[in-house]
């Protein structure tokens, strides 16, 4: 497979080939279509003055004088009404010419050689040294009649422009080419650092380092790796603590399960003893089944499934009735709960909107102090409505706060030992609210309290 160099160096090679031959096949028509007839007149012109100062100087010495001219950069080819001839200069390479031609000259007509010379590209049409390439004028002298045939000695007049235009042209396509070499490389040279950047990356190893001060594509294309790279090590850190956290989660139930189903079966097991045995199995039994529920719930959310059943429904009336549903655990731990909840419809999904008002009402009753408060409030805010979670509890530090809606993330030592959690509700949250189109905010203070706020369009467009 060629690499990406090589292809650049070979596209850029070919396509300055093909625009020379494109630039040659232009330059070729124009001319043929210009600069062709405007060389065939100038020289006729050169040609008639020549034989008038032969004719108005009848005692000159013509082989002389037609031999002066070849020296500063003429071809000349001289016959008379006998057949014979006389070349002066440097001699044609193709010296054939039709006898009926020159017996048209003879006879007073002009011959535009130049202008009729075959249409074939200019190199050879304008540097042909061959008879049939120059112009043919009649004339007497002596009174003798006259064919002559002229061209200019092009190797004569432009030899020295010749080579150096030849060498100029080979210097410019080899500097080009060496050029077009160290440029690509250049290049290509950051791109080879990315893949070399993917593969260190496909094999685990993002601490990748790349060029990103260049101002260009690339290197807006290097931000953008590196951005996916350090993304991705959170993935995979997260990924980790996952599998981590969710191995704990379901090791430490079973085990508990285990060893109370192994005290069970003492012989000399009471009958109070083994009622509260059962009763923490059971307890850990439903520990399990919440948490897979959860992990089902998260999974189904993660590949985007149709579970949105969207329908209009009030938010106040769905709040009123979960804040009945725990209002016993409410009065047990003596919390004082106060709320504001005009009547508001939205478009939603009513199933997964109460699972987010169930997370926030049990984080605030699980989280809060005995004899403390919760104030929930619900809001119309243009297109919007905010629905707030305020408690009085043990609150969060501001390290804590930005993870808080990582997947079994429990804050510190003292909350995850006060309280029962799995560490998957304020994920389950967060990722509700955003298939909603909606944000979720939260602000807290240390052993004061923590606030949850809930934006959510009024009008859904989701799904």
């Amino acid at each position: 497979m060629k690499s990406l160099y090589v292809k650049f160096v070979a596209t850029t090679i070919g396509i300055m080939i093909l625009s020379g031959i494109v630039a040659f096949l232009i330059s070729n028509t124009y001319y043929q279509q210009k600069l062709k007839p405007y060389n065939d007149q100038k020289n006729t012109k050169i040609a008639l003055d020549i034989t008038a100062f032969v004719v108005e100087h009848p005692y000159l010495d013509l082989n002389a004088y037609l031999e002066n001219l070849s020296s500063v950069g003429y071809q000349i080819y001289l016959v008379d009404h006998t057949g014979r001839e006389s070349y002066f200069g440097a001699p044609f390479r193709d010296k054939t010419l039709f006898a009926t031609t020159i017996e048209k000259v003879l006879n007073g007509d002009i011959y535009h050689g130049i202008l009729h010379f075959p249409q074939e590209t200019f190199v050879t049409g304008f540097f042909a040294n061959e008879l049939k390439n120059t112009i043919g004028v009649p004339f007497k002298h002596n009174g003798t009649d006259y064919a002559l045939f002229i061209r200019p000695d092009i190797k004569l007049l432009f030899n020295e422009m010749h080579i150096l235009f030849g060498r100029l042209l080979a210097f410019m396509i080899v500097l080009s080419i060496v050029m077009v070499i160290i440029s690509t490389k250049y290049l290509v040279k950051p791109i080879s650092k990315l893949t070399d950047a993917t593969k260190s990356l496909s094999t685990g190893n993002f601490n990748v380092e790349l060029d990103i001060d260049r101002r260009d594509e690339i290197g807006e294309l290097s931000k953008s790796f590196l951005q996916m790279s350090r993304k991705l090590e959170q993935l995979d850190e997260m990924r980790k603590e996952f599998i981590s956290n969710i191995s704990h989660d379901i090791q430490s139930p079973l085990s508990n399960i285990k060893g109370y189903t192994n005290l069970l079966e003492k012989e000399t097991l009471g009958y109070k003893e083994k009622t509260h045995y059962i009763s923490v199995i059971n307890g850990e039994i439903n520990r399990l089944s919440t948490l897979t529920k959860q992990l089902l719930l998260l999974a189904s959310l993660d590949r985007n499934e149709d579970l949105m059943k969207k329908k209009s429904f009030n938010v106040a009336q769905q709040i009123k009735e979960l804040i009945l549903n725990y209002q016993w655990i409410i009065n047990e731990k003596g919390i004082m709960i106060g709320y504001s909840l005009p009547d508001i419809e939205i478009n939603g999904d009513p199933s997964l909107l109460n699972t987010v008002w169930d997370n926030l009402l049990t984080n605030a009753i699980k989280y809060n102090k005995s004899d403390g408060r919760i104030e929930i409030s619900l809001e119309e805010r243009g297109e919007s409505i905010l629905v707030t979670f305020e408690d009085t509890g043990i609150g969060l530090d501001q390290s804590e706060i930005g993870r808080i809606f990582d997947r079994f993330y429990r804050g510190d030592i003292s909350r995850t030992r006060s309280v029962e959690g799995t560490g998957l509700g304020l994920s389950i949250v967060a990722t509700i609210v955003k298939l909603h189109d909606g944000h979720i905010s939260v602000r807290s203070k240390e052993k004061e309290g923590t606030t949850f706020v809930v934006q959510l369009p009024i009008g859904s467009n989701v799904f």
